[in-house]
């Protein structure tokens, strides 16, 4: 489903990556693991189209996207949350998430002022699409709680949601268990084992938390200082020399 073969970046003087290729197969819960400077989000800013390559490419399900516009990322089928969580606390969990429905829009603006037919049945596919995910997530609860209101742990699912609501081929996942505590990180690999069996995702995930790595993953790629160290079955990288030597030092 992803290919990036050669990806290569710097700024200024420091080159964030170096040639750098994977692959990513069409229903895997790829991971990649290293120290903080290694590159990892710079991979996922270079697919979101955040940043431009210097050198390399990357394919998402058979068509490159090395240079599309960043806003077409997300008809073609990728989504993604942040290591900071980006959501706007003042709209309500609801608004929050019927926001990533904007890639599924059929409808012109003149139609939608008019509230024409054809936007009150968009408006109600885009609900339905919504509540579902809701129920998915558990958070029926909160659905009309303000962002602002809500603990941490809470908004880290909720900004999950928001990503499954644009309905993606492949979700990248930034961090998902950072600022969580044991039982929420426990529950957060519950959610994307589900997101994979249940809604058929293929997940790309950045995480510093080796339990849930080890839970979780099919594959993992370790990056340090910019170049691919490593790639294999978590256990297989967990016991790597190299990988132990760029957490652990020598």
């Amino acid at each position: 489903m992803l290919d990036i073969s050669s990806l290569s970046v710097s700024f200024g003087g420091l080159r964030a990556l170096d040639d750098v290729g994977f692959c990513v197969k069409d229903g895997e819960i790829f991971t990649i693991i290293g120290p903080n400077g290694a590159g990892k989000t710079t991979i996922f800013n270079l697919i979101s189209r955040i940043y431009d390559p210097q050198s390399g490419q990357i394919r998402f399900n058979g068509k490159e996207i090395t240079r599309i516009a960043p806003h077409r990322i997300a008809e073609m089928g990728i989504a993604r949350t942040f290591q900071n969580i980006e959501l706007f606390e003042t709209a309500s969990v609801l608004n929050n998430l019927l926001l990533a429905r904007h890639a599924h829009r059929r409808t012109h603006f003149i139609e939608e002022i008019f509230f024409t037919p054809k936007a009150r049945r968009q408006e109600i596919e885009m609900r339905k699409a919504v509540e579902l995910i809701i129920d998915f997530l558990d958070l029926a609860h909160y659905r009309d709680t303000r962002i602002a209101e809500l603990p941490y742990g809470v908004r880290k699912v909720v900004e999950l949601g928001r990503a499954l609501a644009a309905e993606p081929r492949m979700l990248l996942l930034d961090e998902p268990s950072s600022g969580l505590n044991v039982e929420e990180t426990q529950d957060m690999a519950f959610w994307i084992k589900d997101i994979r069996s249940e809604l058929g995702i293929t997940v790309l995930i950045i995480e510093h938390d080796m339990k849930l790595v080890t839970a979780v993953s099919d594959k993992v790629l370790a990056l340090n200082d910019g170049r691919v160290i490593a790639e294999g079955e978590p256990t297989e990288i967990q016991e790597h020399p190299e990988v132990l030597h760029s957490y652990l030092g020598r």
